[in-house]
């Protein structure tokens, strides 16, 4: 009757050990090594931390959210940002460390699940779920069911062309992924920063900017103005595709005030429709969406999905 996940992050990990009814009965986090086996040994020591403090009593399976993904190919993990992941078996290498079956999903698509359960999208038949933080990253949810596509590749809306980009916008900041113009270059925080730096020569973090522009700062406006018709832009791909009832958004961008409200008025201009009927609105279980979405990778213990 119960559920564990693991967030594998860039600078943390953290586990989770959810009940029957979603509630948390433990949780930990600790500092995520650099090194690959430490890693490794880290995802070990705290699960068997939870477990003992949750009172289990018998070892749980994990559900395991990461950056980038597992190459259903060839096995091996690749475009994660803790680079130090690609190129490793980290599925089997889990399994064999933790001593029981495992399964794993990208940490975008980990948080979709979770506010989807039992989120800010709970009860819609369709979510998509929106990291936009250090990196953009996404993750379609359809009938409480995750759909990573046939590459695992499946929201990556990230890494994507700026749709209707303007003459100034083109070709666009140079992308980590090695093209230019990506939603992703343009819209996370250091693209937000960055903007901000090519229009008033400010370098301000994504942070500062929301805070002057609470105080009515023009510069900062303008620049939060831009950052939500370019998010606009980039959603309205999703919709004219995937559709979904709610897009939840994440990561830290999410946080700042009227975010929803401002990409919803700007869609209309963007979605080919008479009307946008998908409702956007912001996470329900802040920076734990990540793990709760890890542990429901997982039935529960009494086969219940």
């Amino acid at each position: 009757m119960a559920r564990l996940g693991v967030d594998l992050g860039g600078t943390k990990i953290e586990a989770i050990i959810l009940g029957d009814q979603g509630q948390i009965m433990a949780r930990r986090r600790v500092a995520t090594p650099s090194d690959y086996l430490a890693k490794l040994d880290a995802i070990r020591s705290l699960v068997h931390a939870i477990e003992a403090e949750a009172g289990v009593a018998a070892p749980l399976p994990v559900g395991i959210g990461h950056p980038g993904s597992l190459n259903p190919r060839t096995g091996l993990m690749r475009n994660a940002n803790s680079t130090e992941l690609n190129g490793h078996r980290l599925d089997a290498d889990l399994a064999r460390t933790l001593e029981r079956p495992v399964r794993l999903a990208n940490d975008a698509n980990c948080f979709a699940l979770s506010e989807a359960r039992d989120g800010a999208g709970a009860g819609a038949g369709s979510v998509f779920g929106v990291i936009l933080g250090t990196g953009v990253g996404g993750g379609m949810v359809l009938n409480g069911q995750l759909i990573e596509g046939s590459g695992r590749l499946g929201g990556e809306w990230g890494h994507t062309g700026l749709p209707w980009s303007s003459a100034e916008e083109t070709p666009g900041p140079s992308c980590k992924c090695g093209r230019d113009g990506c939603i992703e270059a343009w819209c996370s925080g250091p693209g937000l920063s960055a903007d901000h730096r090519r229009e008033t020569g400010q370098p301000l973090t994504a942070a500062e900017i929301a805070g002057r522009a609470s105080t009515g700062d023009r510069a900062a406006l303008a620049t939060l103005e831009r950052h939500h018709d370019r998010v606009a832009r980039g959603l309205s791909s999703v919709i004219n595709i995937f559709d979904p009832e709610v897009i939840v958004l994440g990561g830290g961008l999410s946080n700042i005030p009227g975010i929803d409200t401002a990409i919803r008025d700007a869609l209309p201009r963007y979605v080919f429709s008479d009307e946008v009927t998908t409702r956007i609105c912001r996470h329900a279980h802040g920076d734990s969406s990540g793990v709760r979405g890890a542990a429901w990778l997982w039935p529960d213990t009494r086969g219940n999905s």
